[in-house]
């Protein structure tokens, strides 16, 4: 699944942000300024578009009683000739139709120039040594340096642009060994959620010939003493990995062949059980963090030193989130639910078993923990801004850490024993700075400002709290530029994803920051289903009160309507993944409402999405099943693909998918897109765009966005004429 900054949580917290980097983009400057602005007088040939033919099959299934039919079940065989074909064609209707739109070729060059800079991600240490990623400008992936110190001369570590000539052959993850003399790292081609892990000689800069495949989310834990490393892998049918099974341990000992590598764990009577390795005590112990959904999880313990042992239950109540933080002589540290809807921070006592409460609960959702220097850095979100909280290990506050401004702070990662750690600060209209924490004198410093050609003092962004349809006040940030009329002319990009945990902060994107130049409006709204205010917002969006995320949006676009920022015609919403599910949702339920949508790579058949793999079934903590009569009933209201109605005036419409999209599969867009286009009951396009060589959105080249997002930007500018 997808979200603006963008992956799903199938693995602990910790491990997710590390390893699973996703989509939301960058900014810019005034294009009216440089002579590039979009004369409303200039459009597109707007005649009614002939769809491609979509034929029907008499497909009906029974659910609990309910007879649904499915007349385009023949689109879920993406591998057949004729669905290619069918992609072909959609694909010849709408590239054509987007290339030839007035304002495509300024936005591309606009996009290409403003994207033109060179970018940092937060640097930090490892085993003594100094890393961090970088971006020239319009390289098509970042390249991860290395160097002795943060004051000395870097030297390429891995460049992943060489992987591929296109730049669809992705670095999609790493982990440093623990002396930093190795580094394994993931790779995806075209997009694919199935990653292959290849290990470097940091010194050497050396490969080693064997790598390892069948694998998608998990994440590698070290052997101190850096022979080997534990990982998470798929098993093989009939020749081929199979991701509809779930996963299980392995070692894998350097300098030998996967094929040699031995299974540690598998909870074999558990079919959707996954686990994932967390390696402690020196090599000694393994700790197991076990998955079934995204709700609850539980950890188990492997004695390491025992060759005969089986894993043992530490945490396996399965009453709520379990995330290891760290260890400290002879205490765990996790984040944890129980008891805390927001989050809290337990240490359990591994010898006597005692458990104690090291930071309570807070008012605001607790996101992150780190430790360094014997210090808890606890990362808050505060009413959808970064807070940040600096713990003793025995529970004392010790400071908080201040920034200035609307914003979202990432990093405080790194040696524990390190003297300094690093953070970035981004925003709407902040590019980012990095700053550079002193860890004995809990002082900051500017490390590092990231520079634009814009004029960002030239915007504003605010945040307002408007109420859905049962009385929640939902909060909502909007972006223009500084001194714009509100007489309900403005065309207005409405943004959301709402599921999932997933929190919608603050962040600065270039694409949108060339939609902001011409005038526009940038929405965000920060819906139920994510994880801004802690578990009960999450809980309050999913399954039997999903329909809470689409009344939270239709109502986002409704103030913006009402406080006169945009009219009906010219409000566009956008998501992807689950977002592209509350923009399919949203536009059927209220077609009216908006002017156009763009839903992205989106969850659309919700009665079949748990069919392609283990990994979608594990979405029903968030979705339901159709399995189960009541949440059938409930996903059966709102599913897209199922309430289309013929004869129905929607809004313009551009779906985008790519074809190696193997987490949300393509043919959810390829069968809302031909309900969609039959029942269309106006002249208001319906397109499908369909990217090959591309996945869910993470690792997509540089060039591959920005020609996605021209797309998008000349289709809305179009369509909200």
């Amino acid at each position: 699944m997808m979200s603006g900054s963008e992956f799903h949580r199938e693995i602990s917290m910790a491990v997710i942000k590390k390893y699973i980097v996703q989509i939301v983009a960058v900014a810019g400057i005034g294009l009216l300024a440089s002579g590039c602005s979009v004369s409303e007088n200039t459009r597109a040939d707007t005649k009614t578009v002939e769809y491609p033919v979509s034929r029907t099959v008499t497909q009906t299934d029974s659910y609990h009683g309910t007879m649904v039919s499915d007349p385009y079940r023949w689109l879920e065989n993406t591998q057949s000739s004729e669905v290619a074909e069918w992609v072909a064609q959609q694909n010849q209707l709408a590239r054509p139709y987007l290339e030839a739109l007035p304002t495509r070729e300024m936005y591309k060059k606009r996009m290409t120039a403003l994207w033109d800079y060179e970018k940092y991600n937060v640097p930090f240490t490892k085993g003594g040594k100094f890393f961090y990623s970088h971006n020239n400008g319009l390289q098509n992936q970042y390249v991860l340096w290395m160097a002795s110190s943060a004051d000395s001369e870097p030297d390429v570590l891995i460049d992943p642009n060489t992987f591929s000539d296109d730049g669809t052959v992705s670095m999609a993850g790493y982990e440093i060994s623990p002396k930093a003399n190795k580094i394994a790292y993931f790779t995806s081609d075209g997009g694919t959620d199935w990653k292959t892990i290849h290990v470097r000689d940091v010194n050497s800069l050396e490969d080693e010939p064997s790598v390892i495949e069948g694998i998608k989310f998990t994440n590698v834990s070290w052997l101190p003493d850096e022979s080997g490393f534990y990982y998470s892998r798929y098993p093989k049918t009939d020749g081929k990995w199979n991701d509809s099974k779930s996963v299980s341990i392995w070692f894998h000992q350097l300098g030998t062949p996967q094929s040699d590598d031995r299974q540690v764990v598998a909870f074999g009577n558990e079919p959707a059980w996954n686990p994932y390795p967390i390696v402690i005590n020196e090599g000694k112990t393994l700790l197991i963090s076990v998955w079934d959904g995204y709700e609850t999880n539980a950890v188990y313990t492997l004695d390491l030193t025992q060759a005969s042992a089986t894993p043992e239950p530490l945490l396996a109540k399965w009453d709520a989130l379990y995330n290891f933080i760290d260890k400290n002589s002879d205490e765990l540290f996790f984040y944890t639910t129980k008891d805390a809807p927001t989050g809290r921070v337990i240490a359990l006592n591994t010898k006597s078993g005692a458990l104690r409460e090291v930071i309570p609960a807070q008012a605001e959702a607790l996101d992150e923990v780190s430790v360094l220097d014997g210090k808890l850095f606890a990362q808050y979100i505060k009413d959808v801004k970064s807070a940040v909280s600096v713990y003793s290990l025995e529970g004392d506050k010790l400071s908080d850490i201040d920034f200035d401004g609307i914003g979202k702070v990432d990093g405080f990662s790194g040696d524990k024993d390190s003297a300094k750690t690093y953070y970035k600060l981004t925003g709407f209209t902040n590019p980012g700075a990095i700053y550079e924490y002193d860890l004995e004198s809990a002082e900051s410093r500017l490390y590092k400002t990231i520079s634009v050609p814009v004029d960002l003092d030239a915007y504003e962004t605010k945040q307002v709290f408007y109420t859905s349809k049962d009385g929640t006040d939902i909060p909502m940030f909007i972006v223009h530029k500084r001194g714009m009329t509100l007489d309900g002319n403005n065309k207005t990009l409405l943004y959301g994803y709402g599921g999932f945990n997933i929190s919608l902060l603050p962040g600065y994107s270039v694409s949108r920051m060339t939609w902001l130049e011409q005038g526009n409006v940038l929405a965000i709204a920060n819906l139920r289903g994510g994880g801004e205010y802690g578990r009960e917002w999450h809980k309050a969006g999913t399954k039997l009160q999903k329909q809470n995320v689409f009344d939270d949006f239709i109502a986002a676009g409704e103030y913006l309507i009402e406080k006169q920022y945009t009219s009906p015609g010219k409000l566009a919403i956008q998501g992807g993944s689950n977002g592209g599910l509350l923009v399919g949702a949203s536009l059927t339920q209220r077609p009216e409402l908006f002017g156009a949508a763009l839903p992205a790579v989106g969850v659309l058949d919700m009665l079949r999405y748990h069919t392609p793999s283990a990994n979608a079934r594990a979405w029903s903590s968030d979705f339901g099943l159709s399995e189960n009569e009541d949440e059938f009933a409930a996903m059966y209201k709102y599913s897209p693909v199922h309430n289309t109605q013929k004869g129905v005036c929607y809004p313009a419409t551009l779906i985008t998918t790519g074809d190696h999209d193997d987490r949300v599969v393509p043919w959810h867009s390829y069968k809302f897109a031909a309900a969609l286009q039959r029942d269309q009951g106006c002249d208001n396009p319906i397109l499908l765009r369909v990217e090959t060589r591309a996945g869910h959105g993470a690792g997509t080249p540089t060039w591959m966005r920005i020609e996605s997002y021209a797309d998008q930007w000349a289709f809305l500018e179009e369509a909200l004429r």
